[in-house]
């Protein structure tokens, strides 16, 4: 699709780009969520969330947040600095599923420590965020009225493809009529037949994310179109492989993560923005 806005303004569904990332807006937010700028997809997709809600009038005061697979990630307590009210959830302690991320630090599992770097006054972090064990499986029916929800990277974890879409439509029943839903996960750059179809992680496929885009229009929410440009920066040819460049501890310079080597698929992010028929 033929872009009309200046890039990393105007935003619709799209893959993860070098361009977007390196962005005036974009680095505006990675300014504003303290996080060094550097060339990787997770940086990307924070600032990807923040920007479609921002433009979408969702980053005001009173505004109320839903935001599943949180981990450590900064947006809960982000979003509270600006007067928004976050219920953030993750995996409960007991399930066995996050092991891995608990050893890699990403996940956290209590309030506190998603207020780790002091982005929002302990006072108004208390008033505005609380925290709940979910399993994005079995989504709690209370949780509902919300005028946005989230999620980064983390439906493809869901344990298959079908899984992960069935999370996407059903937590569209979290939200109030009108409202956003902006979320990331994995989109295979390889293939639109092969692909990791099962296991702790999956790759989508063009065909998968249109069907789901399909499934829910036909439910009356409206799916923004999605730009498939994958961007021309040497970057964007760039496929990390492993041991991937780490987004915590290498120096920032030399991070080169907008794509990687997933099982022998070209993976990069590709973010979809829905919003809840009225």
């Amino acid at each position: 699709m033929k872009r009309t806005a200046a890039e990393g303004t105007g935003l619709v569904s799209q893959l993860c780009r070098h361009a977007t990332l390196d962005s005036a807006g974009f680095r505006g937010w990675a300014e504003r969520i303290r996080e060094p700028w550097r060339a990787h997809r997770k940086l990307w997709e924070l600032a990807f969330i923040c920007q479609a809600l921002e433009e979408r009038g969702m980053l005001q005061p009173g505004r109320q947040g839903l935001g599943f697979a949180v981990g450590a990630e900064k947006l809960p307590s982000f979003f509270a600095s600006l007067g928004c009210r976050i219920t953030a959830t993750d995996l409960p302690s007991d399930d066995e599923r996050n092991r891995p991320w608990a050893e890699s630090g990403q996940w956290v599992g209590n309030l506190e420590a998603l207020n780790a770097d002091g982005l929002c006054p302990e006072s108004a972090f208390r008033d505005n965020v609380a925290y709940r064990p979910v399993d994005m499986n079995h989504i709690p029916t209370d949780l509902g009225g919300y005028d946005f929800t989230w999620s980064t990277c983390s439906f493809e974890h869901c344990g298959d493809l079908d899984l992960g879409l069935r999370f996407l439509e059903r937590q569209m029943d979290c939200l109030r009529p009108g409202g956003v839903a902006v979320h990331t996960t994995e989109f295979n750059l390889s293939s639109n037949d092969a692909t990791l179809a099962d296991g702790p992680c999956v790759i989508y496929r063009l065909k998968d994310i249109e069907s789901v885009c399909q499934r829910l229009v036909d439910k009356g929410h409206r799916v923004e179109p999605i730009d498939l440009d994958p961007g021309h920066h040497p970057l964007d040819a760039v496929v990390d492989a492993p041991p991937y460049h780490q987004w915590a501890t290498d120096p920032p310079a030399r991070i080169k993560h907008l794509r990687l080597n997933l099982a022998g698929y070209a993976s990069t992010s590709i973010a979809i923005i829905i919003h809840k028929a009225a």
